[in-house]
């Protein structure tokens, strides 16, 4: 499949066109995840990688407290003060939330003019809010000169995120934005964020995303609510066992005594989270023996788990895993993100990704009367000033 790259030449030309002057440039990466999905908020383990799709934000500043930002893929325009920002329930509130987030901390954010643009696909499971996000949050704290570490960014890149978009996402999306490495998966501890990098030794297999073009009209609330069951299995266990703080703590013995007998679907949901973890743990060892094959095996057990246990995958995902099943091209291959549509993650020899995806989109369209769009992604560097480049990315 063609590789098709971000041409920034477009961005800077709306934004002298808009504002006659010359932007500072940030891109910020949407993100996979190969194994370890519903685990961050739970303070597990995650194994994200940072991708070749991104956000990219123009930014200057201006002489006034007002913020005027214009959305290239929308192409809205919108201004406000900065001492009157809320909630819109659109696309301004990834930029907003940051900018609510840096005064409530009492940085020195003054008034700036912002193009926002991608190549990200939205409303596939590759994080763009979190691109989106960490791409402003880099570019004020530049701009500015706050002096904020890439941690700082990241925590509070999540703060907005939770405030302004109302979803209480765990930290693995904006750690990958800010900390991806080319050629690298990060095997992220959620509770202490301690991290290594893990190499990505995948000669002649490629990561081919499958977007199912379902929308993810369930995934915000149903999200939160399975955030609030695991936490209420949590609960009933630290009434017998009180050091224990998440489910990053708890075996399966602990929720076949303590949450079992008080409700069975809670317990279905917090037994995935447990498994998952172990998997993960499993899946480093797998990558850093080279051992694809096994790796993959254990992204078709997480699928099974997501669909089965944890409930957030939807038929249209299942029925993309399934086809690609007993596929001997395809070593491992789950549903990624929130959950409710989005992607498929497909580890694919590289020979067999156009005869896939040409057999496959027909089979999609006859089955779902949906249209299939596919993406080879490569592993890229996390968030960075880009304003020195020119060109196609």
């Amino acid at each position: 499949m063609e590789l098709n790259k971000y041409d920034i030449e477009l961005i800077k030309e709306d934004f002298r066109r808009l504002f006659g002057t010359k932007p500072l440039l940030v891109r910020s990466p949407g993100r996979i995840n190969i194994i370890g999905e519903h685990t961050d908020y739970n303070e597990g383990f995650v194994l994200p990688a940072a991708i070749d799709k991104a956000a990219y934000v123009a930014v200057a500043k201006r002489e006034d407290n007002n913020i005027h930002l214009y959305s290239r893929s929308f192409r809205e325009e919108y201004a406000c003060s900065l001492m009157a920002l809320f909630p819109r329930k659109t696309w301004t509130d990834y930029v907003l939330g940051v900018v609510d987030q840096l005064l409530i901390k009492g940085y020195g954010v003054g008034g700036f003019n912002l193009v926002l643009d991608g190549d990200i696909i939205i409303g596939a499971g590759l994080s763009s809010s979190a691109a989106v996000e960490c791409s402003v949050v880099y570019a004020l704290n530049t701009l500015f000169e706050l002096g904020l570490s890439k941690m700082e960014m990241v925590k509070l890149a999540q703060a907005a995120e939770h405030s302004f978009a109302g979803v209480k996402c765990g930290i693995m999306d904006q750690f990958a934005s800010m900390f991806g490495k080319k050629g690298y998966a990060i095997q992220l501890d959620c509770r202490s964020l301690e991290y290594n990098y893990i190499p990505l030794h995948m000669e002649g297999i490629s990561v081919l995303l499958l977007n199912s073009n379902v929308s993810h009209s369930l995934a915000s609330s149903e999200y939160n609510t399975r955030r609030e069951q695991c936490e209420q299995g949590v609960s009933w266990i630290k009434k017998f066992i009180p050091e224990i703080v998440s489910l990053r703590d708890v075996t399966l013995n602990m929720l076949e005594r303590y949450v079992l007998p008080k409700d069975a679907l809670i317990y279905k949901r917090c037994r995935y989270v447990v498994e998952e973890n172990v998997r993960l743990q499993s899946a480093c060892d797998d990558l850093k023996q080279g051992d694809i094959q096994s790796l993959g095996k254990k992204m078709f057990l997480t699928h099974n788990g997501l669909s089965k246990e944890y409930e957030v995958s939807c038929r249209e995902i299942d029925w993309l895993v399934d086809y690609v099943r007993n596929n001997p091209e395809v070593l491992g291959a789950r549903m990624m993100g929130g959950g409710f549509g989005g992607c498929s993650i497909n580890l694919v020899k590289e020979k067999a990704i156009d005869p896939l995806v040409e057999h496959i989109s027909k089979q999609y369209k006859e089955a779902t009367g949906l249209t299939l769009d596919a993406y080879v992604v490569q592993i890229e560097n996390g968030t960075e000033n880009i304003s020195f480049k020119s060109g196609k990315q």
